[in-house]
């Protein structure tokens, strides 16, 4: 008779085996839902500006700067809020930022003029300033690097999905109960999340829900953001050439991006004549188009990591090639119908969100640790907000000298977009800042 010790190992039932949860897209999904939250809070002054105009009574130069001013906050917090989630981590900042913005946004509702509207917003900038680096920071923690640009793109999805709400329910709100209250409502949603966020989020290797096979899966293999390394201050990645490059390739983006977010309502309206009702139904064309752009763009440059291709390639085949095509921009001041304006427009904005997530996905290449990630991301992202700083009070000017005249704003967004090309092109060398390198010897400076 056969003894049972002759049995193979490989006669174990499949269903022995561990399964691999995915938490990790519950985890990303959460986070796209607090930055739409955000795009909708910011996005609403840019839809409601118009009809707040005649209550307030500024002209189109302070509409300009009002729509900026958001930014210039956001900019300034985006440093000190990279640190503070190195710091503290996404649990503990993300929920204190969103209450913040959420409470500032529902303040809109009482202002009675141009001074208090700029301070809501300035309060509102500091509020939203972590929501990008936490995100970058939240996808470090929680995915490998061949996941890294799709996990990216869907939670940058939330950022079309906020501008494209913010037409169609802004316009509703203040057709049904005027300008004040659709702040308010705006804000509230903040605080919805703000739960979801605290009962759910942990890190991966603290979260109750996680299985040891997916957290073997987020730690093994290509995870590519070391816990430990060489300590590094947060001000001495400025001695790094591609840390320049991500901040001055993400000013020519935004500079092109912001449009979207600012002046776009408002050009739809006052230049191409479309009426509340249309820009409610046709003005979230372009964002909607948008969210399938970003997450094709972070398909597609995972697709090419997992296909062999360098991860310096594969990262900037989609950023080169996006924002190249964000120039379309410029060909709308050269069309006289709307349709047109409309094919341009989305073009442009679904190229742009096409090179996002790899681009998002920057910091966490180039990061020497993971306890830089928030650090690089807050620098890049810095930069993202001094473009959107410039950009809404630059439009503001050249409609103002023009006598109302869009041909400026349109040839100034495209050419931002080819500047950008070609710094993310040169510039930009997509592998650890220190890789290579001494202390005192930045690894680029070596060619």
């Amino acid at each position: 008779m056969q003894s049972n010790s002759a049995m193979p190992a490989q006669t174990v039932p499949a269903t022995a085996r561990p399964a691999r949860s995915r938490l990790r897209w519950t985890i990303i999904a959460l986070s796209g839902a607090g930055l739409t939250i955000a795009y909708l809070d910011r996005s609403s002054l840019s839809v409601a500006s118009t009809y707040m105009q005649h209550d307030l009574g500024f002209d189109q130069t302070t509409k300009g700067i009002l729509l900026s001013s958001f930014f210039w906050t956001y900019a300034i917090f985006q440093l000190p809020s990279g640190w503070l989630l190195d710091r503290f981590g996404p649990r503990v900042i993300y929920p204190i930022a969103v209450v913040w913005w959420s409470l500032w946004t529902a303040a809109t509702a009482l202002t009675r003029g141009v001074g208090t509207l700029l301070i809501c917003r300035l309060g509102l900038g500091i509020g939203e300033a972590p929501v990008q680096p936490a995100n970058i920071k939240v996808v470090s923690a929680w995915f490998p690097r061949r996941e890294r640009a799709l996990a990216s793109s869907l939670f940058d999805t939330g950022q079309q999905v906020g501008v494209a709400l913010s037409v169609p329910v802004v316009t509703g709100l203040i057709a049904a109960f005027g300008w004040r209250t659709a702040f308010v409502v705006i804000g509230l949603t903040g605080m919805v999340w703000v739960i979801g966020w605290l009962k759910i989020y942990r890190s991966p290797q603290e979260h109750p829900k996680m299985s040891q096979a997916e957290l073997d899966y987020i730690e093994g293999g290509d995870a590519a953001v070391p816990e430990t390394g060489t300590p590094m201050r947060w001000l001495s990645l400025l001695r790094y050439p591609t840390v320049w490059g991500l901040v001055l390739g993400y000013i020519c983006r935004s500079a092109t991006g912001a449009f979207f977010l600012t002046w776009y309502p408002s050009y739809l309206v006052e230049d191409r004549g479309f009426t509340i009702l249309q820009l409610g139904v046709f003005g979230s064309i372009p964002a909607l188009l948008g969210v399938a752009a970003t997450v094709a763009g972070g398909a597609f440059s995972d697709w090419l990591v997992r296909r062999g291709v360098p991860i310096a390639r594969a990262r900037k085949i989609p950023i080169i090639s996006g924002m190249l095509l964000a120039s379309t921009i410029a060909l709308t001041t050269f069309v006289p119908g709307n349709v047109a304006v409309m094919v341009l427009l989305s073009v442009s904005n679904c190229a742009h969100s096409f090179a996002g997530a790899a681009i998002l996905s920057l910091p966490a290449e180039v990061a020497p640790s993971s306890s830089v990630v928030g650090s690089v991301a807050g620098f890049q992202n810095f930069g993202s907000q001094i473009g959107n700083i410039i950009s809404p009070i630059l439009i503001g000017v050249f409609l103002t000298i023009s006598g109302n005249s869009y041909t400026g704003p349109m040839l100034f967004a495209g050419a931002m977009a080819i500047l950008g090309t070609l710094i993310y092109g040169f510039v930009v060398r997509i592998r650890p800042l220190n890789e290579g390198a001494s202390p005192n010897t930045p690894a680029e400076s070596r060619g």
